[in-house]
């Protein structure tokens, strides 16, 4: 199954950034931003390193993202940006994402499948 709820267009990233609200966790910030439609994006920076390591995290936090239940979450635009670390790990992402959507009460009915 295609990841289908990206968050593409630079404007939908820009107004994020500018309008949203942000979470924090030990190894992610969330930004969102209530919309229409449920879109996540992921922001990683030259900071991190070379474009291989950045697009290692990319995928690690978009598998992370997929394992909950898009269907049974709320219409916002999400950006998660990592913090830098040396190693970055699935289930810290997936347990810092779990954290996240549970503490800023993204979810139809509080559950998370």
């Amino acid at each position: 199954m295609a990841f289908d709820y990206r968050l593409k267009k630079q404007k939908d990233f820009d107004k994020v950034f500018k309008e949203g609200k942000r979470l924090f966790s030990d190894s992610l910030t969330l930004i969102y931003l209530p919309s229409k439609e449920l879109k996540v994006g992921f922001a990683v920076s030259k900071k991190h390193g070379g474009s291989v390591k950045r697009n290692r995290i990319k995928r690690l936090l978009r598998e992370s993202f997929r394992s909950f239940s898009p269907e049974k979450m709320k219409n916002f635009f999400f950006v998660f940006i990592p913090k830098i670390k040396d190693e970055y790990d699935y289930h810290v992402f997936l347990k810092d994402i779990e954290y996240l959507l549970k503490k800023g009460g993204f979810f139809k009915d509080n559950r998370l499948c």
